[in-house]
C-alpha cells in the first residue's frame, strides 16, 4: 500500500480512490479508473448491513437520487441517510461492479453502532449518518458534530488563491477534461491523497472526533477484504480518508478503538431521495450547492455550456419569457468570454447566471430565482423497487397509492378532490390517516375554486423523512387502516385536553375509521362530564359541531356526535353567564373568543330544519337568551357585552331599536370611559363592523356623541382601544365614516306623497331610498336588456322615469 494512500502503475496494494461526494467529476475519474485497473472487488464508505442491498442498485425500477436508511429496530425515529444521485462516485463505483460482475463491500462503521452513539434519538440524527457518507471531506456539520471542524476543500482553495471552496473545486475537478487517450487514470487520485496527506499532518483529524473509530473499522474491513480477494481492490472512499487508510497500524490497535461502542439493532434499506434534498440550503450537509447542475455536468455527453442554456430557454419559454435561438447563441457567447476573463476553464454558474441575467432576462433577478428552483437545484424524486425491503406498513401504503393513482412526487402540487367520487373519497381517507399517523404526506388548504362540504384541497409533497415517519408508525400497524385506528385509540387514551379529544374525533371521522371512534367518543364523554371550565367546554365544541355537520353532509352515522355535541352546548349555555362576570382584559379577550367560536357552532349545530331536527331551533333560542343574559348584565365587561349585542343584532333577535337602547346604555355618561371603548370594540370591532356604522348612521352618530363627550383625562385611556377598533377596517370603509363624520346628522330621506317608509332592516337605515334606486336604472337596464329586447317591465314603485323624481342622484 503506498505511503501517500495513492498510486499510478503499482499494483502492490488496494488502489485507494478519494473522493468528494456527490461529484460528477469524481465519479468520471472514479469510473476511469476502475475501467483501467479492472479490481476484483470494490469497496466503499458505507454501512455494511447494506452488503445485501447492493443487487437491488442494477433493478430495472431502480432510479436514483436514492439513499441507504439505517433506523434502530427498537426506535424508529433514530435513523440515518446516505444518499446517493446518479454523479455520486460511490453509485458509480457501485453500478460498475454490479455491470463487471464485481463483489461490493461496504466498508464504513456499521449503522448498528453508529446510531447507538447518538446523545439523542431525534430523527436529525441522520445528519450524522449523512455527513459519514456524504460531506465528511467539504466539512459540513451535522447534527452532533463538534463546533470547530477543519474544512479540507476550503483549506486547499485558500492555499490556491481562491475565496470560494466551490469555485477552485469546480474548476480544479469538475470543469477538468478526461486527460485524453491513454492518460494515467490514477493520477488524479495520488495528486489529491498526497494534498489530503498533508492537510492531516498539519491538522490531525481535522474536529471529526468520530474519524478514528470510523477509519479503524475500514482498516479491518480492508483487510478482511484483502484475505478474501487479494491485493487487487478499490476503495471509493471520502479524499480526507484516504491518509488513514494508507496509515500503517496494527490490528491490535484498531480493534482496541472500537472496543466498548454502543450497538443497537438496525435495519437498512433504499428510499428515494431528492436532488433538493441534496442541497446545501435544504439544512442536510451533502457538500453540493447546486445537484441539478452536477447531474447536468455527468450526464452531458459534450458541449454542456450550449446544452444548459438551450434547457434553460426550454423552461423559460414555458413560463411565457420571450427567449429566442438568438438569446441562447449571446448567451453562450457572453458566458465563455465571461469565464475566458476570469481565468476558468469553463463557464460555471457563476458565468452562466450572469450570461441569462443580462441577455435573457433584460438585467433582472426573475429569471435566474426560477431556473435556481427548477435546474440548479431541482426537483427530482428517485425511485425504488417495490421488492426492497420495507416495513409492512410502507408496503400497504404503496399499494395504495398505486390503487388510487396517488403517486408521491418531490414537486409540490395541489389536489383538488370531489368526495362524492369513489377515487378521490379514498385519496381523502388515505391522506388524513396518514396525517393522524404523522406521515404529513398531505396538508389540506383552503380551495382556490368551490368552497362546498363535497370539497377538499391538499398540498402534497413527498419528502424523503417520511420514510422515516413510516417506519415510526409501524409499530402501530401492518396496514393504514389498522394502524390509524391503534393510533388514534391511543391519542385518545392519552389526551390531556378535552378540545384535543374533540380534535381527534374529527379527525377518525374525516379518516373514516368507524373502529376508533367508539374509543374516542367514550374518552369525550367521559372528559366532558369531568371538565367544569366553560372555557374548555367552548374551546371543544366546535370541532365536535365539524364532526356532526361532517356526518350530516357526507352519510357518516353521527348520531352518537350529536348527542354529545348537543350536550356540551347546553352546558356552555348554562355555565357561560356566570363565567363572564369580572373577568380582567386578557380574560375578556379569551372569553369572547369562545362567545365567537360557540356561536359559530350553535349555528353550525341548530340548522333550521324542523323536520328531521326541531331541536335544532331550541338550541339557538336557549342561545340567544345566554347571549340576552351576558348583553344586558352590568357586571360583565364592555367588550363581552359589545360582542354579545352584535352577535344579537346579526341574528335578527333584536328588535326596533333594540340596538341603540343597548348601545345608549353602554355609552352612558355613567360609564367609565375604558369600559365604553371595550363596548364599543365588542360591537364593531372585526373587519365587517365598519360597514355597519357606514349603514346605519343612527349607530354611527351614538358612538360619535360618545366620543365627543369623553372628557380629555381619559381620552388618552379610550385612544388606544379605539385605535385598535378601527385599525381592523379598509381603507375604503375608514375614509366613509370620515366622510360621514365631517358631513354630520343627515336629514331623514324623503318619500313621495302616500308612500310610507319601509319597516328597518337591522343594521340598516329605515326604508327605500327611491330617488337613489332610480338613478342606477338606465344602466341596469343596459346591463339586463331590460325595455331593449321585453324581458319585462319595471317593479310598480320604480317605474316612473328618473327624470320625474326629485332627490338626490347619487
Amino acid at each position: 500500500m503506498s505511503g501517500r494512500g495513492g498510486r499510478t502503475t503499482d499494483r502492490s496494494g488496494p488502489v485507494l480512490l478519494g473522493v468528494r461526494h456527490h461529484g460528477p467529476g469524481s465519479a468520471r475519474a472514479v469510473r476511469a479508473a476502475l475501467e483501467q485497473c479492472t479490481p476484483a472487488a470494490v469497496l466503499i464508505e458505507g454501512p455494511p448491513e447494506a452488503d445485501e442491498l447492493v443487487p437491488l442498485a442494477a433493478h430495472e425500477e431502480m432510479r436514483p437520487p436514492v439513499a441507504l436508511l439505517a433506523h434502530a429496530q427498537d426506535d424508529p425515529g433514530r435513523a440515518a441517510f446516505w444518499p446517493l444521485a446518479e454523479f455520486s462516485p460511490e453509485w458509480v463505483a457501485m453500478r460498475w461492479a454490479l455491470e463487471h460482475g464485481v463483489p461490493v463491500r461496504f466498508i464504513d462503521l456499521p449503522a448498528a453502532h453508529s446510531l447507538a452513539g447518538g446523545d439523542d434519538g431525534e430523527t436529525a440524527d441522520e445528519g450524522a449518518g449523512e455527513q459519514e457518507a456524504g460531506d465528511q471531506e467539504t466539512g459540513e456539520q451535522g447534527a452532533g458534530a463538534a463546533e470547530v471542524r477543519i474544512d479540507p476543500i476550503g483549506v486547499l482553495a485558500e492555499t490556491a488563491g481562491y475565496d470560494d471552496p466551490e469555485r477552485w473545486w469546480e474548476d480544479v475537478v469538475e470543469h477538468r477534461g478526461g486527460g485524453g487517450a491513454g492518460a494515467d487514470a490514477l493520477a488524479p487520485f495520488a495528486a489529491l491523497a498526497e494534498a489530503m496527506a498533508a492537510l492531516r499532518e498539519t491538522y490531525g483529524d481535522g474536529g471529526h472526533d468520530r474519524d478514528p473509530v470510523r477509519e479503524a473499522h475500514m482498516r479491518l474491513r480492508l483487510r478482511a477484504a484483502r484475505k478474501e480477494f487479494g491485493d487487487d481492490l478499490a476503495v471509493v472512499c471520502g479524499a480526507w480518508h484516504v491518509p488513514a487508510l494508507a496509515q500503517r497500524t496494527t490490528m491490535t490497535a484498531d480493534r482496541q478503538l472500537l472496543k466498548g461502542l454502543p450497538k443497537v439493532k438496525a435495519a437498512v434499506t433504499w428510499v428515494p431521495w431528492t436532488h433538493r434534498r441534496l442541497s446545501r440550503r435544504s439544512g442536510y450537509g451533502a457538500g453540493i450547492a447546486s445537484p441539478g447542475w452536477y447531474g447536468h455536468l455527468f450526464s452531458a455527453p459534450d458541449r454542456p455550456v450550449e446544452r444548459w442554456l438551450t434547457k434553460v430557454a426550454g423552461m423559460l419559454r414555458e413560463e411565457d419569457y420571450a427567449v429566442s435561438s438568438a438569446h441562447v447563441i449571446e448567451a453562450v457567447r457572453l458566458a465563455e468570454g465571461l469565464a475566458t476573463v476570469r481565468g476558468r476553464p469553463l463557464a460555471g454558474l457563476t458565468e452562466l447566471d450572469d450570461a441569462v441575467r443580462a441577455v435573457m432576462g433584460d438585467g433582472t433577478d426573475a429569471p435566474s430565482l426560477l431556473i435556481h428552483d427548477r435546474l440548479v437545484v431541482g426537483e427530482v424524486l428517485g425511485e425504488v423497487p417495490e421488492d426492497a425491503p420495507a416495513v409492512p406498513l410502507q408496503r400497504d401504503i404503496a399499494r395504495s397509492q398505486r390503487t388510487l393513482r396517488l403517486k408521491p412526487e418531490a414537486l409540490e402540487r395541489e389536489l383538488e378532490l370531489d368526495l362524492r367520487k369513489e377515487t378521490d373519497a379514498g385519496r381523502s381517507r388515505l391522506l388524513h390517516r396518514l396525517r393522524l399517523l404523522g406521515i404529513p404526506w398531505g396538508e389540506p388548504t383552503r380551495s382556490r375554486g368551490s368552497t362546498g362540504t363535497f370539497r377538499e384541497t391538499w398540498r402534497l409533497r413527498w419528502e424523503p423523512e417520511l420514510a422515516v415517519r413510516v417506519a415510526e408508525a409501524g409499530i402501530w400497524g401492518t396496514t393504514v387502516l389498522s394502524a390509524a385506528t391503534a393510533k388514534a385509540a391511543s391519542d385518545a387514551a392519552g389526551a390531556a385536553h378535552l378540545a384535543e379529544v374533540t380534535a381527534l374525533a374529527e379527525r377518525c371521522l374525516l379518516a373514516e375509521l368507524p373502529d376508533a371512534l367508539p374509543v374516542v367518543m367514550q374518552a369525550l364523554s367521559d372528559r366532558a362530564a369531568l371538565d367544569a371550565d366553560v372555557g374548555h367546554l367552548a374551546q371543544a365544541l366546535p370541532a365536535l359541531v365539524r364532526s356532526v355537520r361532517y356526518g350530516d353532509v357526507r352519510g357518516t352515522d353521527a348520531v352518537a356526535l350529536r348527542e354529545v355535541a348537543t350536550g356540551l352546548a347546553e352546558r356552555v349555555f348554562v355555565g357561560l353567564p356566570p363565567a363572564c362576570p369580572g373577568l380582567d382584559a386578557d380574560g375578556a379577550a379569551d372569553m369572547r373568543g369562545h362567545l365567537d367560536a360557540t356561536h359559530q357552532a350553535v349555528g353550525l349545530l341548530g340548522q333550521p330544519d324542523t323536520e328531521r331536527r326541531p331541536e335544532g331551533n331550541g338550541l339557538r333560542t336557549r342561545w340567544a337568551g345566554v347571549l340576552r343574559a351576558v348583553s344586558e348584565r352590568d357586571t360583565v365587561p364592555g367588550l363581552l357585552r359589545g360582542r354579545a349585542t352584535r352577535l344579537l343584532l346579526d341574528d335578527g333577535e333584536l328588535g326596533d331599536g333594540g340596538a341603540e337602547r343597548l348601545m345608549g346604555l353602554a355609552l352612558s355618561p355613567g360609564t367609565p370611559p375604558t369600559d365604553a371603548a371595550g363596548w364599543i370594540e365588542g360591537f364593531v370591532g372585526g373587519g365587517d363592523g365598519g360597514m355597519l356604522l357606514v349603514h346605519d348612521e343612527r349607530l354611527l352618530a351614538l358612538v360619535d356623541g360618545w366620543l365627543t363627550g369623553v372628557p380629555d383625562a381619559a381620552f388618552t385611556d379610550v385612544l388606544p382601544l379605539l385605535r385598535r377598533t378601527f385599525a381592523e377596517y379598509e381603507s375604503g370603509v375608514r375614509r366613509t365614516l370620515g366622510e360621514l363624520v365631517r358631513r354630520g346628522p343627515a336629514t331623514a330621506p324623503r318619500h313621495p306623497a302616500g308612500d310610507a317608509p319601509d319597516a328597518a332592516v337591522p343594521g340598516f337605515g329605515p326604508g327605500l331610498d327611491r330617488d337613489r334606486a332610480a338613478a342606477v336604472l338606465p344602466t341596469l337596464r343596459m346591463l339586463l336588456g331590460i325595455g331593449q329586447h321585453g324581458f319585462g317591465d319595471d317593479p310598480p314603485e320604480l317605474s316612473r322615469p328618473a327624470d320625474d323624481l326629485t332627490g338626490a342622484r347619487t
